[in-house]
């Protein structure tokens, strides 16, 4: 179950996410997870109709991490009102954020009121190799089981299973499915986890370089769970773009990196300024109006480990994150 040859040394995030699954499900009971079968594959309810709780959140988004990161609750910086939130390392964090916790598969079945959907995320989309990115990573997993994860609010149906399953050349009961709805405990510190995964895509799309990352570190408040999914999805959002700080360490010249710690903050975009839902409804709820800049961290720190110079960009915004974690919609 692992990747591992003297042409690509590089881990198997199925190898190292494999004993993260196994004891997800062994401590179901303790973090108040449910555990069924749908199509054969193993679906792991976090806040459908099983409560979860921060603790599984965490766990689940170091699995979302591939093996490849470490998930922290603490103090971080932000409003007095919210002192708690998420802290996550990677080593390797183009490996972990954007070749695993990435929800980069669109997932689908039906249509009309019964239809299901939801983003993969996870480390089986190394396997799946649905997305042209896998290609510009140049990696490609192995292995005979297979982990997803999805905001999902309801179960998955069992011809999609079948579909997952195929894609990633694996047998159905060896496929498993976690369900992390945004407006859960769980899924609410799964989604601020993914800061430092927000900063990599942004810093992708910016096309910078990304053998050119080598360390991040990055932090937000966590939210109160919203009780509807907008509240949810605001408040989720707003915690990384008014609250999140991101460090990230990256080899090449100077200019490259202050260049990027001037980019990379939400406050770049022209959508900046307003809690994420007030974003949202102006965009009539259609994500593609709503500039995909916007979408970083509040604050960063890009050292350039070459010189040992540090850039600085962007600034949290604590009154916006206090408005949106009391707004409910």
């Amino acid at each position: 179950m692992t990747t591992e040859t003297p042409s690509d040394p590089r881990p198997s995030l199925a190898a190292l996410s494999a004993p993260l699954v196994e004891r997800l499900v062994a401590d179901a009971p303790m973090l108040r997870l449910g555990v069924e079968r749908v199509g054969g594959a193993c679906v792991i309810d976090a806040g459908i109709g099983h409560s979860g709780g921060l603790e599984a959140g965490r766990r689940i988004a170091e699995l979302c991490m591939g093996g490849l990161g470490r998930v922290a609750l603490g103090p971080v910086p932000g409003p007095p009102s919210w002192p708690f939130g998420v802290t996550v390392h990677s080593a390797q964090p183009v490996l972990a954020c954007l070749g695993s916790q990435y929800a980069g598969w669109s997932l689908s079945h039906g249509s009309g009121k019964g239809a299901f959907f939801a983003l993969g995320s996870g480390p089986g989309r190394a396997l799946a190799r649905q997305e042209a990115l896998f290609d510009e990573l140049d990696y490609r997993d192995t292995a005979d089981a297979a982990a997803f994860i999805m905001e999902a609010t309801a179960l998955p149906p069992a011809e999609l299973v079948a579909h997952i399953a195929a894609a990633c050349g694996i047998a159905a009961d060896r496929l498993t499915l976690v369900l992390t709805p945004t407006q859960s405990l769980a899924g609410a510190t799964q989604v601020v986890a993914r800061v430092l995964e927000v900063a990599l895509h942004k810093l992708h799309a910016l096309g910078f370089p990304l053998d050119r990352v080598v360390d991040g570190i990055g932090m937000a408040p966590l939210p109160p769970p919203g009780g509807k999914f907008l509240t949810a999805m605001g408040r989720t959002n707003d915690a990384i773009l008014y609250g999140g700080t991101v460090h990230l360490h990256v080899a090449g010249p100077d200019g490259k990196a202050e260049d990027l710690a001037h980019r990379l903050p939400s406050s770049a975009s022209r959508d900046h300024g307003r809690p994420f839902a007030e974003v949202f409804a102006a965009a009539k709820g259609d994500f593609y109006a709503i500039d995909p800049m916007l979408f970083s961290p509040a604050r960063v720190t890009v050292t350039a480990i070459d010189s040992g110079r540090s850039f600085h960009g962007g600034t949290l915004a604590p009154d916006l994150v206090e408005r949106s974690f009391r707004d409910v919609r």
